[in-house]
């Protein structure tokens, strides 16, 4: 019996009359006249854990052909067309190598390298059952038994792990596990899995003298734009219990305390500058640590591609190009896409110093 199926059968007990409700609420009445049996539907409907065992896996299968379409469809806005978008949420495919696949263990984690999806994921039951119980964000629930094994092929296409005329099913699920970069990554050797075992974390107590913030408010939404577009209430998924602002109605109006607050504050906002002499570049020879610090790494090999080009076909591509260092800064900065392919870059949150640096190395040869 399923974990999620325990707990309706228990909520079905305290509920139910009979001798068991009776002895399952502390009350000296028992409670009749309340409640039924579950029918078999309800709790199929509830029961859809998938287990790292693959127990609950519903029979069916998907193809990456399938899976490419309904990702551009339904999944490449939030993701990207190959699942390496930072701009939504987190990358989903990069930072795992074929040395990852063979060793079962992503060796760039221990290295500072990028937490993508596939890098940190050890069973794949549960990329599966999140797809299938979360996915698409807008609509959640509603792809096919077909569509989730389609996507969850797509997406392991794109990490390299199965090929471009896969089709995953119940009946080979198993041996693609054997397959996953990071399968034997995860570890039960601390305190959140083991009574008594030793913590995940190392620390001493740090809340003593503590500065005291006031809050202030630093931004709010004009009342001309406050419902430029439309109820931002109605906006929102149709589930859970967050709700956007009912921008049809008028603000509350602030205290007059916060409106002075607000407006000494948007003063300081636009007084002058002090000019400050722009801080020391690093270092060009720490350039390579600058970029695995910053996870450069996660797209780009030393001296091969992973998702986008590698830095030495990089330093290739604009050796002799007389402002190559000054160009390619600017592209770390801004992003793009369209000179190494169709897999957009987006534009990094780098200071101009530590673009600076990053684009002088490359252009000296990315050594």
């Amino acid at each position: 019996m399923s974990r999620s199926l325990e707990l309706l059968v228990l909520a079905v007990a305290l509920v139910t009359t009979g001798p068991v409700a009776t002895q399952a609420v502390a009350s000296p009445k028992a409670i009749t006249g309340m409640g039924r049996a579950a029918t078999a539907d309800e709790i199929k409907a509830w029961d859809i854990d998938v287990r790292p065992d693959f127990t609950g896996l519903p029979k069916g299968s998907g193809s990456v052909t399938k899976g490419q379409d309904v990702w551009e469809g339904k999944c490449a806005s939030c993701h990207g067309t190959f699942g390496e978008s930072n701009e939504v949420f987190a990358p989903i495919v990069g930072g795992t190598t074929a040395d990852d696949i063979k060793a079962g263990r992503v060796k760039g984690l221990s290295q500072g390298g990028a937490r993508t999806t596939l890098a940190k994921l050890p069973t794949l039951s549960t990329l599966w059952d999140y797809i299938n119980r979360a996915m698409p964000w807008t609509a959640p629930k509603t792809l096919s038994t077909e569509e989730v094994y389609a996507v969850t092929a797509y997406i392991l296409n794109l990490g390299e792990i199965v090929p471009a005329d896969f089709v995953l099913s119940d009946q080979n699920i198993r041996d693609v596990q054997k397959r996953l970069p990071n399968r034997d990554g995860m570890t039960t050797d601390h305190g959140l899995w083991t009574p008594g075992g030793k913590p995940d974390v190392k620390s001493v107590a740090c809340m003593s003298n503590c500065e005291i913030n006031v809050a202030k408010v630093a931004s709010y939404l004009p009342n001309t734009a406050r419902n430029a577009h439309g109820n931002l209430a109605e906006q929102t998924r149709p589930v859970g219990a967050v709700r956007g602002v009912d921008t049809s109605k008028p603000p509350a109006t602030p205290a007059a305390a916060d409106v002075a607050t607000l407006r000494a504050d948007v003063a300081v906002a636009a007084a002058p500058a002090a000019t400050t002499a722009e801080p020391a570049r690093p270092d060009v020879g720490g350039a390579a640590g600058l970029a695995k610090s910053r996870n450069c790494l996660a797209c780009h090999g030393l001296a091969n591609k992973i998702v986008g080009p590698g830095f030495n076909e990089i330093a290739a591509k604009y050796k002799g190009r007389a402002d190559a260092a000054s160009y390619l800064a600017g592209k770390i900065k801004a992003g793009g896409s369209g000179v190494w392919g169709a897999v957009p870059m987006p534009a990094q949150p780098l200071s101009a110093a530590e673009a600076g640096v990053l684009g002088a190395w490359l252009a000296g040869g990315a050594q």
